[in-house]
């Protein structure tokens, strides 16, 4: 295969209707009336795949269901199921192996494939997207492929290949006409108003999605600014300025485009110009951990489903246990009858393959689950797994020595960690490490408690701390040490009792601490005439003024 990066070949494979199209596959529905998936995307749903019916009735992608059905009432719907829209995109990418063995994924509804060396298998690299498009044609997929020298400009000729650059929203858009009127301009034939006839506009679609070698810049400059896989707010700043083609971009100066908008449109340029090296990884195939059960009449109740999860739960457990893994996250999956799908996981703060350690966290979740119509499959699956330390054999001498390891097993406690993080989230639970610096605000680390160990060596500080700790607050004191007689903290006219200290602390003069710009701090405890036991300290001045402040209370 040629190391040089100019000789190289890649593919790109589009299926614009991929989420509409695997439902329709699987209930035999027929693409030509109108259907669509839709998201909720906030308080709203959206339109996010269409069948070919649905396009011919004017609806676009995105749009608001209500707006949909308002234009087309017959449109029949189905929710989004992006974990079954995923593993059908993996089902295409190793069909896709056949065509090359560096296969990967381009977005949601895409496909990346390295064909150097490729092409000529198929007739070339025309035979080779023949072939491809009769493999999609029976299995009834819409396809759209794009082949260049750059993944990158093959993205963008197979999205965008034969198409118009968009205008930016302003209200002289045609495509912000009344829908009336946009009617009343679609019975002209677009030829006889200008356009080219369907015959030759098709030809000419299919000429552009190959990019001849050695020819990448003049294949994409016509193309539309989204063909460089930017952002939608990069775009409507370009489009705001005019630029609207690749062509008005891609000769423009680089340090003035980084400045303005930003390295990553900069760095899009130069990926689909073959200006900076973007190889196609291929995805590893990864072990599933995973058991279902197909139910023969549909469930709805929380105890059937807790039935179920008792029966899938051991055989999971089994298996990981003869692997050597343990769960992390465990994730219970409930297909309904309206082939929509419903999903909860917990997390472990330990890995484990002990069922009875993983059934109360999922059963605490259960109550989540809405059976609709009917659940007709259940499927457990372990997420994130971990190696599990093996286990050693021991004799009889030992086996105190292992009762005694068992009593002081921390089980109990991150079992209490996992029951609590599954309420919360194991992001909340956090606990305090010991961190190597004498800055009072820097002696402990906050480290998440289901990934770290509990502390054993907290070092003794020089002088006592205080329970409570709070960012500096000023203190009304006349003068310096010792600590003035009476002095005035939160609106409270305060006597002195009794004071130990000073302690002297010292900034870190590496880094730049806006706290500790007052320079060094003399620390002395505290105690009022009221009780109060305070930690306030002098701080005698470097870039901001002296003066007294008070940092914590001692219990």
């Amino acid at each position: 295969m040629p190391s040089s990066s100019s000789s190289r070949r890649f593919l790109s494979l589009w299926f614009p209707r991929l989420g509409a199209e695997r439902l329709l596959r699987r209930t035999g529905g027929d693409p030509a009336r109108p259907f669509a998936v839709i998201e909720t995307a906030g308080p709203a749903q959206r339109l996010h795949s269409l069948s070919a019916g649905a396009t011919a009735a004017g609806l676009v992608r995105g749009q608001p269901l209500r707006d949909a059905l308002a234009m087309c009432p017959e449109l029949t719907t189905r929710l989004r199921n992006p974990q079954a829209e995923a593993a059908f995109l993996a089902v295409l990418r190793r069909w896709a192996g056949k065509y090359s063995p560096w296969v990967g994924t381009s977005g949601e509804e895409g496909l990346s494939l390295d064909i150097t060396g490729c092409a000529h298998l198929f007739g070339g690299e025309e035979g080779l997207l023949a072939a491809i498009d009769g493999d999609c044609a029976g299995a009834r997929l819409s396809l759209r492929a794009g082949v260049a020298d750059t993944p990158g400009a093959a993205w963008g000729l197979a999205r965008f290949a034969g198409q118009d650059a968009g205008h930016h929203r302003s209200g002289d858009a045609v495509d912000q006409e009344a829908r009336a009127t946009r009617s009343r301009a679609a019975k002209r034939r677009h030829w006889e108003r200008g356009g080219a006839a369907p015959g030759a506009r098709m030809a000419g679609v299919e000429a552009q999605r190959i990019a001849p070698p050695g020819q990448t810049r003049s294949a994409i400059a016509g193309l539309p600014l989204a063909a460089l896989r930017l952002d939608g707010e990069s775009l409507a700043q370009l489009s705001r300025l005019g630029l609207r083609r690749v062509s008005d971009l891609i000769d423009q100066p680089r340090a003035p485009l980084a400045r303005r908008f930003g390295p990553q449109v900069v760095l899009r340029i130069d990926q689909a110009l073959g200006q900076v090296p973007e190889p196609v990884s291929p995805v590893a195939e990864a072990r599933p951990f995973a058991v279902r059960m197909t139910l023969p009449d549909p469930i709805g109740l929380e105890s059937d489903m807790l039935a179920g999860l008792d029966r899938l739960l051991p055989r999971l457990c089994e298996t990981l246990e003869r692997a050597g893994r343990g769960v992390r996250l465990i994730r219970l999956q409930a297909f309904r009858t309206d082939h929509t799908m419903q999903w909860v996981a917990a997390g472990l703060a330990r890995p484990s393959a002990d069922p009875d350690r993983i059934r109360p966290l999922l059963a605490m979740k259960i109550e989540e689950i809405e059976a609709g119509h009917g659940i007709d499959m259940l499927r457990l699956e372990a997420v994130q797994t971990e190696p599990l330390p093996a286990r050693q054999a021991v004799g009889h001498l030992a086996a105190g020595r292992v009762i005694a390891d068992r009593l002081a097993d921390t089980t109990a406690h991150d079992d209490l960690v996992a029951r609590i993080g599954a309420r919360v989230g194991m992001e909340a639970i956090t606990r305090w490490h010991p961190a190597s610096s004498n800055i009072p605000e820097k002696t402990a680390l906050t480290l998440a408690a289901a990934w770290s160990e509990p502390a054993s060596d907290w070092p003794a500080p020089p002088a006592p701390r205080p329970l409570l700790l709070w960012r500096p607050e000023p203190v009304t004191a006349p003068g310096a040490s010792p600590p003035p007689g009476r002095f005035r903290w939160r609106g409270r006219d305060l006597t002195l009792a009794e004071a130990a200290g000073p302690e002297r602390i010292a900034p870190e003069w590496w880094l730049d601490e806006p706290d500790w710009r007052s320079g060094i701090r003399d620390y002395w405890r505290i105690t009022t005439g009221t009780g109060d036991r305070l930690w306030l300290f002098f701080a005698h001045g470097a870039a901001l003024s002296p003066g007294w402040f008070c940092h914590g209370q001692f219990a």
